[in-house]
C-alpha cells in the first residue's frame, strides 16, 4: 500500500477507533517516566529499571560452554522451562551459517547454559513461539522457508515447507482460530494466513493472502495460494492481494493480529471476528514522532505492544493500551546496529532483546540484553 493510502481509504474512521489503539496526537504522555542516562551497559532506563548483558556475539555465554553465541541475533522469544526458569531463543540474521541459538535461565534467572537449536540456514530474521513449546524460525531470503524448532535442543529442526516460500520476516499464532499468521519482508510483499489441516501439526494446510475488500470499512477477505513452492511464481503474486511495505515484526493479542511495515512506519490490527484491517499506529500522525523504524513487536500480559527500532533512536517504544505512547528504553552508542528480538520472559518481568552489531557496527559483536523492572 502507498504512503497515507489508509487515510485516503478512510480507515483511520471508525474501523480503527474500535480497535481501541489507534495512537494520534502530538507524542508520549506527560505522565510516562522518563528515561535516565545510559546506565554502564549502554542502555537508558526509567527509574526502577536494570539492565544486564547476557550474552555477546563470538564469545560463549556460559563459562566453560563450548557454545559460542551467534552473530548478528535478531528475532526471539522466550520458553517458560519444567523446573521454573526459562529459554530465550534468538535467531541470527547471517547470510551464510545463521540458524537459532538459546539460553536457558533456572529459576532464579540465572544462566546456565547456552547451545544451538538450528544450524547450516540463511538469515534466520524472526519467527514466531507457538502455543505448543516450539519456535518458529524464518529465512529472510527469496526461497526462505520456516523451520520448527526445540527450544531445549533435544529435538532436530523441522522445515515446514507448507507455509510457503518466499521472504520470511515472522509469524504468530492465533490458539483460538488454530491459524497462523506471517510477514513478508519485500517491498510489495504481502500478508499472509496458514490454516492446517490437523492443527498443531503444520506438514499440510491452507494458504492464503490478505486483501483489503473495502477501504472505507478495512473489511478483509482471504485468496487461497496455489502453489505455496512458489516453483514458477512467487507466492505475493499468485493472487490479487493487498501489498505492504516491508512485513516486519508480527503478534497476536486477545483475537487481533498486529504487524509492522517498516516502509511506512506503520503497526496494523486485524481484528479477526470481525474481519477488518486498521492502523495502530502511523507516524505521519505527528509532528515529532516517537517511534520509528518500527520491526520487531511483541506484546506484554496487559495488551501493551513494544516496538523495537532499526533505526531511529534506537528504542523499544511501547504503544499502550489507552493510546499512549513512549519508550521504556534506548540504546547508545549503537548507532550502526538495530533492535531485535523483543521478549517477556514468563512471568513478564524481564524483557529480552539484542543490539544486532552492537556498538561497532560488526554482526560478530552483537549483544543480548535483559532488562528487569516494574513493567
Amino acid at each position: 500500500m502507498k504512503r497515507r493510502e489508509i487515510i485516503k481509504f478512510g480507515v483511520f474512521g471508525a474501523t480503527a477507533l474500535s480497535a481501541g489503539l489507534l495512537v494520534s496526537g502530538s507524542g508520549a504522555s506527560q505522565d510516562r517516566p522518563r528515561l535516565l542516562p545510559p546506565d554502564r551497559n549502554g542502555v537508558r532506563l526509567p527509574a526502577g529499571f536494570s539492565s544486564r548483558i547476557v550474552a555477546e556475539s563470538s564469545l560463549s555465554p556460559v563459562a566453560g560452554c563450548e557454545y559460542v553465541w551467534h552473530a548478528a541475533p535478531d528475532g526471539g522469544a522466550c520458553f517458560a522451562d519444567d523446573d521454573g526458569g526459562w529459554i530465550y531463543v534468538s535467531n541470527s540474521e547471517m547470510d551464510e551459517n545463521g540458524g537459532a541459538g538459546a539460553l536457558r535461565f533456572n529459576a532464579g534467572g540465572e544462566l546456565i547454559n547456552a547451545y544451538p537449536i538450528l544450524q547450516g540456514t540463511r538469515r534466520n530474521c524472526a519467527g514466531g513461539a507457538t502455543p505448543w513449546g516450539s519456535w518458529l524460525s524464518c529465512e529472510e531470503v527469496d526461497d526462505g522457508l520456516v523451520w520448527e524448532c526445540d527450544p531445549m535442543g533435544l529435538k532436530a529442526a523441522v522445515v515446514r515447507p507448507a507455509l510457503g516460500v518466499f521472504k520470511h520476516e515472522a509469524v504468530a499464532v492465533d490458539p483460538r482460530g488454530h491459524r497462523l499468521y506471517l510477514t513478508e519482508d519485500d517491498k510489495d510483499g504481502c500478508l499472509y494466513r496458514f490454516t492446517p489441516y490437523a492443527y498443531p501439526k503444520l506438514d499440510a494446510g491452507k494458504l492464503e493472502a490478505l486483501r483489503v475488500v473495502d477501504g472505507k470499512t478495512g473489511k478483509i477477505e482471504w485468496l487461497e495460494i496455489e502453489d505455496p513452492s512458489a516453483e514458477k511464481i512467487p507466492t505475493r503474486h499468485q493472487a490479487e492481494a493487498t501489498h505492504f511495505r516491508g512485513g516486519e515484526g508480527i503478534v497476536y493479542y486477545n483475537d487481533r493480529v498486529f504487524f509492522t511495515t517498516k516502509g511506512d512506519n506503520r503497526v496494523w490490527a486485524i481484528d479477526i471476528p470481525s474481519q477488518s484491517l486498521s492502523v495502530a499506529y502511523d507516524d505521519c500522525a505527528y509532528l515529532d514522532p516517537v517511534l520509528t523504524g518500527v520491526d520487531n513487536i511483541t506484546v506484554a500480559a496487559d495488551g501493551d505492544l513494544y516496538v523495537a527500532e532499526d533505526g531511529g533512536d534506537l528504542q523499544v517504544v511501547v504503544i499502550a493500551a489507552d493510546r499512549s505512547i513512549y519508550p521504556i528504553l534506548e540504546l547508545a552508542g549503537h548507532y550502526q546496529s538495530e533492535i531485535a528480538g523483543v521478549a517477556f520472559s514468563p512471568d513478564g518481568k524481564r524483557l529480552y532483546f539484542s543490539s544486532q552489531r552492537g556498538t561497532s557496527g560488526d554482526p560478530k559483536n552483537g549483544q543480548t540484553f535483559e532488562v528487569s523492572g516494574p513493567f
